[in-house]
């Protein structure tokens, strides 16, 4: 082996060591003042006399998680052991870790975690939609990973304002595009932007393969599109990023955006979907647009009501979530 690998992989272990060392005293600090938290009667255990530890003590922990005394004692003492997931669920289960508690343990215990599914967001709170609203004349949406539309802003509204892509009954942008006369598509581009967007919509499947809400829509919309279901053959996988997007718009003509996604925190998987103008012609249009509703068609809530009434129809979601748009 050159000598270069050898200095690599020895520095390698050497920083490996080095974190798992800090990872120790870490998680004994942090299993010592989650159990000085829960009380015996939050356990189902007579609270005993003389009690001085604060919470549980250490055998009861292990007794509670089923496993030996020794062996939790050593693991909230930081000595080099090595936990299993099921053992650190059970711990877990009796310090009554709260989700991202229960992470921060695996973490600390170089476990990998596995969070399990979790149901798609369906609503985002006033917060984010205030941020939304604040962009505008710059359209903007909070898509999760499967392109249901959680909230949009008014440009959204405008830069989306085609009868067609309305009139699906769906809050879901692939249900729209796919199902949607193509003659009215609000892409110009669409043979181009359509593979893009099943190749991350896969990208983000696989995080949830065999999920029932997951697997319906797939196969949902399979059904409703041929051109959808060849592009999901074809097994392609990009990761999302940011892109120059042409958009058809019924009143200013073609609209060139770039495309970027922002991280919410506490929205897993959820992103909001900011489109600046990608050229000064653009940015006169969407102004234009902003200037036209606001003087014609004021941003009403009544107005809001309207557009999410036109997406959301009166049928539940072909593939069975009722996914349902945000109150703006």
């Amino acid at each position: 082996m050159p000598t270069g690998d050898v200095t690599r992989e020895a520095r390698t272990r050497e920083a490996r060591t080095r974190a798992a060392q800090r990872r120790r005293p870490e998680l004994a600090t942090f299993l010592r003042s989650r159990r000085a938290r829960v009380t015996p009667a939050d356990v189902g255990m007579p609270p005993g006399f003389r009690r001085r530890t604060p919470g549980l003590r250490r055998e009861e922990v292990a007794q509670l998680s089923g496993v030996g005394v020794t062996w939790y004692t050593w693991l909230e003492q930081g000595r080099p052991i090595n936990a299993s997931a099921q053992v650190l669920d059970a711990v877990a289960r009796t310090l009554r870790l709260d989700p991202p508690e229960r992470e921060h343990l695996y973490r600390l215990a170089a476990v990998p975690f596995d969070p399990g599914p979790e149901p798609p967001v369906q609503r985002v709170g006033p917060e984010v939609q205030l941020v939304l609203d604040a962009l505008d004349p710059h359209p903007a949406a909070v898509y999760n990973s499967r392109y249901d539309v959680l909230a949009t802003n008014a440009a959204y509204r405008d830069m989306y304002a085609l009868p067609a892509m309305r009139g699906t009954g769906v809050p879901n942008v692939l249900w729209s595009l796919f199902t949607g006369p193509a003659e009215t598509c609000p892409l110009v581009y669409r043979e181009r932007e359509l593979p893009v967007m099943v190749a991350t919509l896969r990208s983000n499947y696989g995080r949830h393969v065999g999920e029932p809400s997951w697997e319906n829509f797939v196969r949902a919309l399979s059904a409703a599109s041929d051109c959808f279901a060849r592009l999901w053959a074809s097994g392609e996988v990009i990761p999302p990023g940011p892109r120059v997007k042409a958009f058809r718009q019924e009143s200013v003509g073609e609209l060139r955006m770039t495309a970027v996604s922002l991280s919410i925190d506490g929205l897993p998987e959820c992103r909001i979907v900011t489109y600046t103008p990608d050229d000064e012609e653009t940015r006169a249009k969407i102004a234009l647009l902003r200037d036209r509703r606001e003087r014609l068609w004021p941003p009403t809530q009544e107005a809001a009501d309207a557009f999410a009434r036109g997406w959301n129809g009166e049928n539940p979601a072909p593939w069975g979530d009722g996914i349902l748009l945000t109150d703006p």
